[in-house]
Formats: C-alpha cells, sequence, structure tokens
C-alpha cells in the first residue's frame, strides 16, 4: 500500500510511506527527521503520524490518505505551549480616591493566547481593565492584567490565566494585609485647611494696613482742621486788640497785653485738646492692631499645628508604601521560589 500524509497548507509531503518504506525524498524539507509511523502498529492497522520535536509552525489540518483505497481523513492539530508559567502577582499601587489596593498579575509562555480573570475569595469574577498582550521573537504571549480591590472580610484575590482549546489553566492567589486598604487620601482637606488659613492671614493684614492708612488720613486731617482754627482765631484776636486799641488810647497796651495772654491761654488749652483727642485715638488705633496682631499670631499657631499635622500624614503614607514595597519583594521572591 501506499500511504500519504499531508498538509492543507503545503504543497508537499509531511510523510510518504510506499513498499514498506519511507520516501523521505519526497517529504518537505522542514519535516525531516520529524515524522514516523508506528511500525509494529502496521499489522493492526494504525497507520498514525508520529511528529517529533513539534514546534508552533506545525498546528494546521493534516491529511491521511490512501491510494488503493482512495480513502482520506483529516485531523486538526493544535500546537499549545507547555512553558506557560504561574500567574506572578504584584501589587502594582494604592488607589487613594477609592482606599483600594491595585493587583497587577503577569504570566509568561503562552500559545494560543489565553484569557485572564480575576477572582474573589468567593469565586466571583471581578471587574479589571483590559488585558495586555505581547507576543515575544519565539511566538509565544505574555499576559499581564490589573484589577483594583477594596477590603473585604477576608482580602483574598486570585488571578487566573487559562486556554480552553487545550484545556490549560494556572492560577495564583494573595492574601492582601488589612493595613495596606488604610492608606486613603488625606492630604484634599489639609490642603483645603492650609488654603483657608493662609486666606485668613492674608485678610488680616489687609485689615491691619486698613486700620493704618485711616488712622494716618485722620490724623492728617485733624492736623488741618487744628491749623485751620488756630489761623482763625488769631486773626480774630488780631481784629479785636486793634479795635480796643483805637477806642481806649493809653490802655491799650495792657489791653493788648490781657488779650496776648487769653490767647496764650486759648491756644494751650486748643493744644491740650488736641493732644488729648490724637492720643485717644492712637491709643484706640493700637488695641485694634494689638487684637489684629493676637489673631494673627493665632492663624499661624493653627497654620503651624496644620502643617505639622500634615507632616505627619505624608511620614504614615510613606511608611505604608515602604510595607508596600517590602511584601512586594516578599511576594517575587516566593513566586520565584514557587
Amino acid at each position: 500500500m501506499t500511504l500519504e500524509w499531508t498538509r492543507s497548507d503545503l504543497n508537499t509531503f509531511v510523510f510518504v510511506w510506499r513498499s514498506g518504506q519511507d520516501f523521505v525524498k519526497q517529504k518537505s524539507p522542514s519535516y525531516k527527521g520529524r515524522t514516523s509511523l508506528f511500525i509494529e502498529e502496521l499489522k493492526h492497522g494504525n497507520i498514525s503520524l508520529k511528529l517529533s520535536k513539534v514546534t508552533l509552525s506545525d498546528k494546521g489540518i493534516y491529511s491521511c490518505y490512501i491510494q488503493e483505497l482512495e480513502k482520506r481523513s483529516f485531523v486538526e492539530l493544535v500546537v499549545a505551549s507547555d512553558a506557560a508559567s504561574s500567574p506572578v502577582i504584584s501589587l502594582a499601587g494604592v488607589d487613594r480616591d477609592r482606599g483600594g489596593v491595585v493587583l497587577q498579575c503577569e504570566s509568561k509562555g503562552w500559545y494560543p493566547q489565553p484569557e485572564v480573570f480575576w477572582l474573589d475569595g468567593e469565586g466571583n469574577l471581578l471587574s479589571a481593565g483590559p488585558t495586555e498582550t505581547v507576543r515575544g521573537p519565539d511566538d509565544l504571549y505574555t499576559v499581564s492584567s490589573r484589577v483594583t480591590v477594596e477590603k473585604r472580610h477576608n482580602n483574598n484575590f486570585t488571578c487566573r490565566v487559562q486556554q480552553n482549546d487545550i484545556n490549560q489553566i494556572r492560577e495564583t492567589h494573595i492574601i492582601v494585609p488589612d493595613d495596606f486598604f488604610k492608606v486613603k487620601s488625606s492630604s484634599s482637606p489639609v490642603t483645603v485647611g492650609l488654603a483657608v488659613g493662609l486666606a485668613g492671614c492674608i485678610v488680616l493684614i489687609v485689615a491691619a494696613a486698613v486700620v493704618f492708612f485711616g488712622w494716618k488720613w485722620r490724623q492728617n486731617k485733624i492736623k488741618t482742621k487744628r491749623s485751620h482754627r488756630d489761623e482763625t482765631d488769631g486773626g480774630g484776636r488780631n481784629a479785636t486788640e486793634m479795635q480796643r486799641l483805637n477806642e481806649e488810647g493809653t490802655d491799650g497796651d495792657t489791653a493788648q497785653s490781657e488779650g496776648d495772654e487769653g490767647a496764650a491761654a486759648r491756644s494751650s488749652i486748643s493744644q491740650c485738646n488736641w493732644q488729648i483727642i490724637k492720643k485717644q485715638t492712637l491709643q484706640d488705633q493700637q488695641n485694634k492692631v494689638q487684637t489684629l496682631m493676637e489673631e494673627l499670631e493665632t492663624k499661624m499657631q493653627e497654620l503651624d499645628k496644620k502643617q505639622d499635622e500634615l507632616l505627619k500624614e505624608k511620614q504614615n503614607r510613606e511608611k505604608a508604601e515602604s510595607e508596600v514595597t517590602k511584601l512586594e519583594n516578599q511576594l517575587e521572591s516566593r513566586a520565584k521560589g514557587d
């Protein structure tokens, strides 16, 4: 009998058996030394093809044909990689807005291309991001996926990579410590507090400036009124004294002397009153400025307190991130050891 094994996408033979011999010259070069029959099984009608050193390029539809019987059969060869690695789970970061942890899963050496699934401790599917797939020069696939998980009663999560066509599954479990879920975003309230504190300080500074310039304007106004009053009083006194000199004659010198003394006394009283008013106004303004300064000092103390809280929060966050890195390294070391 003559037996021919061919592949639908090739124009040459994969294997030819005729008159009890292997016709090597009629084989495709890529199959030389890799195809044979089970000689001891031929007498039982077993004409199966044995393919050695299988590569990914060997996949396809193969045909078995017996010329004498004019019978042909087909079989599809699906080639899968046996080098698929178990998934490696790592901590990719922390979602501070949701208070969750970002997990990443990666698995290498797959063919055909697999799917990636995330499950919780009860076996429920988790909503994850799109799977990233990279095909290497060896035609094998590397797949990776990320998921954000929130705190649960057991924090047990599973990354499962599977290829349904070849019924191949790899999976890895991880338990995330509760402490990792305590790192939440607290920078926003502190930032808002600092902004409010700074705004309060600016308002106090502006208020102090307004008070100062208001006091300055009031002082100039009082000074202007005093000068005008002194000039008016002086002119009136001069007119009166001249009239007295004209009417009283020789008594003018005495009247003028008395008038000068009276004017001096009135000037002293006016100046004294102005000094009292000035002193009282200055004292009031100083009291207001002192009050504003005390309020400003209080605000500054509150600002310092907020800054200390922010620094403490930053230290706690750095400590938590350090623990995340430490645990990630431990998980990677454990995965390599497995």
